[in-house]
């Protein structure tokens, strides 16, 4: 009977194996589903060669997922960590939705890199706010694009939508009015607050450790102080020792 361990490192092996195919796939997907949604007037064939590049890596991205399922020591704690995954697996029908997938994909990237924690975070956190605006400018275009009152209708407008959402600013003058750009918003509220939080976490981090720096190079200093007055007192004490001899026999 195989491990818990030996599992762990199988299920380890195949993310580091699949790690840059899984980015190469992501990016075509990305392209794929973006390529018709920026051109309306793309030609017949164009579309369904995009559509046939959206489907096998969709499929892709479920065969890594059984595979991954089926390493894993612990079924199912795996499909409760990856529970997200597999929604999105199991519902295509829900295409504003495919997108994560491919800002899923930087966590794998993330969990591989061997920067500092602050580090590896920030550039996290900046390539994620890059990708979500432009997945939810795509998404929402997407959804919103021939519908009737509809107020985002090109990809600029949808862009400048999706950055002052995240950001939490919503000057309303650009608004979703479909179901599909609505589930698009309420994504991308949820991902502007977690990303508004990780960007005030790293901020205090810096602020905190910048702090114990100065406070630990003050004690340093207080020490150096220290040390080099006792230092100043034993060598006039020793000089003090020699000089008491001559002055007895100058006397």
């Amino acid at each position: 009977m195989e491990t818990p361990r030996r599992s762990d490192e199988r299920l380890d092996e195949w993310r580091a194996r699949t790690l840059v195919p899984m980015v190469v796939a992501g990016m075509a997907f990305l392209v794929a589903y973006a390529w018709p949604i920026i051109d309306p007037g793309l030609p017949a064939a164009g579309r369904n060669v995009c559509d046939a590049v959206v489907m096998l890596v969709w499929g892709l991205f479920g065969a890594d997922y059984l595979v991954r399922l089926g390493l894993a020591p612990r079924r199912w704690n795996f499909v409760r960590s990856n529970w997200f995954d597999l929604l999105v697996l199991l519902a295509p029908m829900l295409r504003s939705l495919r997108l994560i997938q491919v800002i899923m994909v930087l966590g794998l990237v993330n969990k591989h890199t061997s920067t500092t924690l602050r580090a590896s975070v920030s550039r996290y956190t900046a390539v994620a706010a890059v990708l979500i605006v432009l997945c939810a400018a795509l998404a929402v275009l997407d959804a919103e694009r021939g519908a009737p009152d509809a107020v985002i209708t090109s990809f600029p407008d949808a862009l400048w939508w999706a950055a002052t959402t995240v950001t939490t600013v919503g000057y309303g003058d650009l608004y979703p009015v479909t179901l599909g750009g609505r589930v698009v918003a309420s994504v991308l509220f949820t991902a502007g607050i977690a990303l508004l939080g990780v960007v005030t976490a790293t901020l205090a981090s810096w602020f905190v450790e910048k702090f114990n720096e100065g406070q630990a190079s003050a004690a340093a200093t207080q020490k150096q102080v220290a040390d080099l007055t006792e230092e100043v007192r034993s060598l006039r004490a020793e000089l003090a020792g020699r000089k008491r001899p001559t002055d007895v026999q100058a006397s």
